[in-house]
């Protein structure tokens, strides 16, 4: 039996993509096989397909988000049953989420609480269960803490504002000038636009010259490395696009600072790890819920025009989230 997919027939950008049919996959051990009704885009999706991986085999598959309804359960799988709603966060060496059905960890995928659609719990996984886990689990963001979000206006940190502002921290982000109504409505206090304004100085005025006790840096590794002097004395910097280069060697040496490097991808192939990809998704998606997080999905389209939406994801001019709807 085939499926329809974007396919990717070998390294390159998202305008070599096509869409095209290939075999239903069949769940191995400990996985579930689900029939995709959303699946969101990411940047990670074009960055990782430039390249491509050893482990793919083509045409491969992207897409690393997706949610839908458990069409078949492998051995060991015995949490789900089939009709069980579910959304989870992929396996980058395998294929993705861009197609009718896909196979998942069974141990790193969450379930759908009534209510929520499956293109909210699509755009979640990558950008949601990233910020949850830097300002949560990592550096344990407090109620009255001050925190510095890069790119306020995207995925990561679109959730990001909206979990701080929840807990009751404080938050500046960056972001355009045509996004900063957006971003405050998410619950940002204080919106720098990167484009002319000093950072530095807007940030140091803000917090009366203390700097700030959490940055979350989505951007790269200059900035990362910049944000070291953003910091108050003992805050903390996690990082998702690369990690400051000169840690070591930063001046002054008397400044105690922490640096997180995250990467969600790297629990697969660990069970322990899996499970609690798994369990953070549950945690994330009833805080959701719960606090009202306001949704992120900016635009939903066909599963046809996914290349042609990762190329405009590419340009870096993406507000929230694109998902592209199956079902």
């Amino acid at each position: 039996m085939a499926m329809k997919a974007v396919l990717l027939d070998r390294p390159g950008a998202p305008d070599t993509l096509r869409i095209g049919d290939i075999e239903l996959p069949a769940p191995g051990p400990g996985e579930i096989r689900v029939r995709v009704h959303a699946a969101s885009l990411n940047p990670a999706d074009y960055k990782i397909m430039a390249s491509g991986l050893p482990a793919w085999t083509y045409p491969h598959i992207p897409g690393l988000d997706g949610a839908g309804v458990v069409d078949a359960v492998g051995p060991g799988a015995t949490r789900w049953a089939v009709g069980d709603r579910v959304y989870y966060h992929g396996d980058m060496t395998k294929r993705g989420a861009l197609a009718e059905y896909a196979l998942a960890s069974a141990g790193a995928s969450a379930r759908i609480p009534d209510g929520v659609s499956f293109e909210d719990a699509a755009s979640i996984p990558t950008a949601g269960l990233t910020a949850y886990q830097a300002l949560h689990r990592k550096m344990r963001l407090r109620e009255g803490q001050t925190l510095l979000v890069h790119a306020g206006a995207g995925g990561v940190g679109g959730f990001a504002v909206q979990y701080a502002a929840s807990i009751g921290a404080r938050v500046i982000a960056t972001a355009s000038a045509a996004n900063h109504e957006y971003v405050r409505s998410l619950g940002a206090e204080a919106v720098v636009d990167y484009n002319v304004d000093s950072l530095r100085d807007s940030l140091m005025e803000w917090t009366n010259g203390e700097g700030v006790d959490a940055a979350l840096n989505t951007v790269n590794r200059a900035t990362a490395q910049a944000d070291l002097e953003l910091l108050a004395f003992g805050g903390q910097l996690a990082c998702i696009a690369g990690a400051p280069e000169n840690v070591a060697d930063f001046k002054p040496s008397s400044k105690t600072f922490t640096v997180h490097k995250l990467m969600l991808g790297g629990a697969f192939g660990h069970p322990k790890a899996e499970a609690e990809l798994g369990e953070m998704a549950e945690e994330f998606i009833t805080m959701y819920v719960d606090r009202g997080f306001r949704s992120l999905v900016a635009e939903t389209i066909p599963l046809e025009d996914a290349p042609a939406a990762l190329m405009r994801l590419a340009g870096r001019r993406v507000r929230g989230k694109i998902v592209a709807r199956l079902v």
